[in-house]
Parts: C-alpha cells; structure tokens; sequence
C-alpha cells in the first residue's frame, strides 16, 4: 500500500498548483493543453436493416451495418475492389480450378469465445449451400460439392466446374464466417470476429457496436470505443443532425439537393465518390406489352438519361446504357445503343402494334432516386403518347412482396447495388422474367474462364446484348455522396461494396 509523508503531500500541492499555472499559461497564450482523441462515432444511414445477419437476408443495409465490422470473412474486398487476405491468410487454387485450399489465421475466437477454425468455416459455408439455406446469395455456393477440414488451419473446397468468381463471391457480405454456436441469433444478436462486437439495437433508431478488446488482427489498431449507427429517413432531418453535431458522419448521404448546403461548413465536409449503384427501371418481361423488344427499345429512346439525373439527383451520376458500371472489368460505354430518339421510339412503338401508345404502372420504393426518377420518366413517355402511372411501394416488404418475390408488377426503379452483378439477367426466376440463351451462356462461360482478359471481353458482350435487349431501362449510376466531420478520417470515400468499414477510422488529436 502506497503511503504520503505530510512532506510528500506539501510537494504534490506545490505541483499541482504548478500544473494549474501553466495549464493556464498556455491557455492565455492561445495554446490549449493536450486533449485525447475522440473515440465515440455516430454514423447516420438513411435505412435501418431488416436484420443483422447478411447470411440470411439481401438488404444492403445489413451489410452496411455488421461487413467488416462484427463479421469477417475468409477474404475480403478493400477500397479499391481488390480481394484481400482475412479469414484465409493464403490459397492455391489447383491447375483445373477445382480445388481451392485456405490456410487459416490461427487463435481467432468468436465475439461469444468460440473459436474459428476450419470445422467453423465448413459449418458456415455449408449453412451457405444447404438444400434449406435462405442465404440471399445461395449460387454463389453452388459449384462447391464437398468441403474438407484435414486440420484446424486447412481448409479445402472440391468444386463441381470451375468458378472464376468464386474468391470475389466469398469476399460478400452473404459469405461472412459465422459460429457454429450462435449462428441461429444472427439476425437479432449477430456473433462475428471482427473489431466490433453488437452492442444494443433501439429499433427505429439506432444499432450501438463495442470495440473488441480481443480482436485476433494485431497489426490492426482500432481506434473507436463505440459506433452508433442511427437511422434517420427524412433528408432535411438527415442534413439538421449533421449540422448540430448529433451525428459526425452521413457517409451515404440520400438528399443530392443539399449537398451545397454544406458549403463553407467549419466543421464539416462533402465527398463525392463512386459506386455500384445502378439504378434501373425494370420490366416484366412476359407481361405484355414489355414481351416485346420494341416497346422497351421504345422506352429507352424515349428518355434522356442526362435530364434524369438532373431531376432526380441534382446532376450527380453517370449514365449507363447497359447493367454495368465505369469501375467494373470490361467496362463498355453503350449510352449510345438506344440513344434518346423520341421520333424513332414512336416509330418503334408503331411497328409493335401500339401506333396510340399505352398505359402502364410502375411501382416505386419510397427511397428519393426513385419517385423523382419515375416523375420525369413519366413526363417523357408522355411525349410518346405512353401514360405511366406511378406507385408509391413501400420498401423493402412491399416491393419484395409484390416484385422481387411475386413478379407481380409492370414496371419498378430500383438501385442495384451488387458488384458485378450482371449476371441477374441469367437467374431463373428473377423479378425481371428475362430469358435469353445467348446471354446465359456468356454467363457460364465467364465462370469456366480464370483469364481476366477473356473474361473482360465476356463481359463486353453481355453488356451489348443488355444494351440491345432492354430488359430494363438503364438510368445511371448513383454516386457516393459522403458528408463528415473534417478531423474524422478512414471513411471509405468510394464504394466498390456497400459498406462502412470502420477498422480504420478515428480522430484528428
């Protein structure tokens, strides 16, 4: 036990007060002590997820919240796109791309202390692939016929064919690592390995994670104590809690027309990035009269992609003219495929059979790139002689209700936000009804293909086909329009997935 002589104390006074004089010295000359950094974060998103669990259900939202922060995976993918190391520290995949085999991190542990080893990640990875799995990305698992575990630190995936996009599939929010033990309350109490751990839901408000005192990647120095990610719907609310300080960062700011509000701000800042989002406006495509190419091609012509970014995202976004974005391998510019051509679509909507046009509905979420798109689109078909009528669809139950699940629409506007995801136009069902063998077969050829200059020209002739096809409008791409504190740094400035990777992130001192 530690004792002070009367004599020591005297001393500790005299410092003390020492300390206070020049505490206020520097105070006087301008120069404040040294003040720790901040450790706490609020993080505003505009949608709250379904759940917490990405293995079981395809919101973005869920991702946005647990990817790389409570779950990890056996790869991931970083900031530019690449595929990285996590999980797996290294693979080989065998000369006839059958045979995939990881090396494991080692002393890795669950949030729960459940360790994660290779019967860990088989059980993950085969809850993936089950006959009964619910897994929003259950193809990514298809070609896996057997998984062995011959120790602790090996895993080795047996595949039926070659799988070009296998390493980038199992980098997903969908092939995130879960525990044998707590995989069954993923959805409301979600059990990863990563640098935060779940910490409280407020549904409705907002989701609150913990650092992990014993995240297993030591060459990692997390900065944050506590992350809170509160939900907030409303855009002239979302742009009020940024400016009172209630949040520090809107990384997915969803109110373009704001955007210049932040201007001059002395405490925060605006970033404008990129993304996967490709908003689009799909068909059914055997439902009359969108069974016919014509009438699509019809559609396309009659709007200008450049007006429609304008009303409905403040000029920020890049057209597309197929379902792929500039960032993408293989990146084709097909605007000009089915250019804005008001004569020809009528032209066009005559050889069909439809000389008066026609009426239709489309379905709308209640997100805001949607009805403002729909509203402009409306005015521009009804230039054709085309009456659109317009659903607001309440998002995500009601559209995956009506459209994702029962088809049962005309027409939808949705932001696609998957990478690379092209190859929806080839998945039966899908909400699209789109069925073309040509197409299908370039799909199945970019996965038996392992060079990625052979795959890139795969890809530029599915993106034709899409161009000429219509299967669905193709509007644009949505930008990443980030607001944030300025002294905040590590925040993703672009988007090759939808995310929030917090590892990185922490305060200026």
């Amino acid at each position: 036990m530690t004792k002070f002589s009367s004599s020591d104390l005297g001393d500790f006074a005299r410092r003390l007060a020492c300390g206070a004089t020049l505490s206020a010295g520097l105070l006087i000359l301008g120069i404040a002590p040294a003040e720790a950094a901040k450790t706490t974060l609020n993080i505003g998103m505009s949608v709250e997820p379904t759940g917490l669990d990405p293995t079981i259900a395809a919101p973005v939202a869920i991702g946005q919240v647990t990817w790389q922060n409570i779950f990890e995976g056996l790869v991931a993918i970083d900031e530019s796109g690449k595929i990285v190391p996590q999980l797996a520290k290294s693979w080989e995949i065998s000369p006839d791309g059958l045979t995939y085999t990881f090396k494991l991190q080692t002393g890795v542990k669950f949030h729960d202390g459940e360790a994660f080893d290779s019967t860990a990640a088989k059980f993950a990875l085969d809850r993936a692939r089950d006959g009964k799995s619910v897994n929003p990305q259950k193809r990514f698992f298809a070609t896996i016929a057997s998984i062995d575990t011959p120790d602790p630190e090996t895993l080795v995936l047996h595949l039926s064919s070659p799988t070009g996009s296998l390493l980038y599939w199992l980098a997903w929010p969908s092939s995130v690592m879960v525990g044998p033990k707590s995989a069954a309350n993923d959805k409301t109490t979600p059990v990863g390995t990563g640098p935060f751990k779940f910490s409280a839901w407020a549904k409705g408000d907002h989701v609150e994670l913990l650092k992990n005192p014993d995240y297993w990647n030591r060459s990692v120095d997390v900065k944050l104590d506590k992350v809170t990610f509160r939900f907030i719907s409303d855009p002239q609310a979302e742009a009020a809690a940024l400016k009172a300080g209630d949040l520090d960062a809107f990384p997915e700011f969803a109110a373009p027309e704001l955007m210049s509000s932040f201007d001059g701000d002395a405490r925060l800042m605006t970033k404008v990035g990129n993304t996967e989002l490709k908003v689009v406006a799909g068909m059914n495509n055997t439902r009359k009269p969108f069974d016919d190419k014509r009438v699509r091609q019809a559609l396309m012509m009659a709007l200008d992609r450049k007006t429609i970014i304008d009303g409905a995202w403040s000029g920020f976004g890049t057209a597309i003219g197929s379902h792929y974005t500039p960032n993408d391998p293989g990146y084709q510019e097909l605007t000009g495929t089915l250019p804005y051509d008001p004569a020809k679509a009528k032209a066009l909507l005559a050889e069909a059979g439809y000389p008066n046009g026609f009426t239709f509905t489309i379905k709308t979420p209640q997100m805001a790139y949607a009805p403002r798109s729909a509203q402009v689109m409306q005015a521009m078909f009804a230039d054709i002689g085309v009456t659109m009528n317009i659903e607001p669809t309440e998002f995500p139950a009601k559209w995956v209700q009506d459209v994702f699940t029962g088809r049962d629409y005309d027409m939808t506007i949705v932001a696609h936000a998957e990478p690379l995801d092209i190859d929806i136009y080839s998945r039966d069902p899908y909400y699209f009804n789109y069925k073309n063998p040509v197409f299908n077969e370039l799909m199945k050829k970019i996965q038996l293909t392992a060079d990625p200059a052979a795959q890139n020209k795969l890809y530029g002739e599915a993106q034709t086909i899409l161009a000429e096809d219509a299967p669905a409008l193709f509007l644009f791409v949505m930008p990443k329009l980030g607001v944030w504190d300025k002294k905040l740094k590590g925040l993703w400035e672009n988007e090759p997935i939808p995310s929030n990777v917090l590892t990185n992130v922490s305060w200026e001192d």
